[in-house]
């Protein structure tokens, strides 16, 4: 696995952002690490946006009843979108935000072949969707302090509570030497995407949203 000095770091074209929801990262059923994890996006989202990066937004569709079911408080996007053709939102229904979504064409007309992701959970949506961009060819970063997860409880017979920074820790290892692991979201470079997301069709009931931001975040 490889861990780059910042002055090795190549630019990315491209930030994923997966799944920073208001039933993740605010209120009582936050993830641990929930104000770094937005700190780290929010600084990786400004150098994007100024250096003329795709930025996707990943946004879960849970399952009815769900802490983010659709058009509930808890499914709503936390950070605000800026809509323009190098910025969009992507929903999907899987861990993995290719699937069955149009990221994957996305990424590619836009040239992207370098990305950074960020988000939460680190063991699921995040691993998932960074698997997923190593299959299909694309250079992977995933930033140290820009992901997170919760504490997987205790398990009798097994093991105590495991910490959610092991488990985020573990979710990087588990990806292989492929993926780049940088410590710190600040020392990720980008580059501008060679050329505008101009959107292909959405999967049904998946559409890409690149006009509207989303309604103001629950607190």
């Amino acid at each position: 696995m490889t861990a780059p000095t910042a002055a090795a770091i190549r630019p990315v074209q491209a930030l994923l952002v997966v799944d920073v929801q208001a039933a993740f990262v605010s209120g009582w059923e936050a993830v641990p690490d929930a104000d770094r994890v937005l700190r780290c996006t929010r600084d990786l989202l400004s150098r994007a946006r100024a250096a003329g990066a795709l930025v996707v937004h990943l946004q879960n569709d849970g399952e009815p009843g769900a802490v983010d079911a659709p058009h509930t408080p808890g499914w709503e996007l936390h950070l605000p979108v800026e809509p323009g053709p190098r910025e969009r939102v992507v929903r999907k229904t899987e861990d993995d935000g290719f699937a069955d979504t149009p990221l994957g064409d996305l990424l590619t007309d836009a040239g992207v072949t370098e990305l950074a992701v960020c988000g939460v959970l680190s063991e699921m949506c995040v691993a998932a969707t960074a698997r997923t961009a190593l299959v299909r060819g694309h250079r992977v970063v995933l930033p140290h302090d820009a992901h997170a997860t919760y504490d997987i409880p205790a398990a009798p017979g097994i093991s105590d509570t495991v910490p959610a920074a092991m488990s985020s820790r573990a979710a990087e290892w588990a990806l292989g030497d492929e993926v780049e692991i940088v410590p710190h979201a600040a020392a990720v470079p980008f580059a501008a995407a060679p050329r505008p997301a101009v959107g292909p069709a959405a999967a049904p009931g998946l559409p890409v949203s690149p006009a509207a931001p989303p309604p103001s975040p629950v607190r």
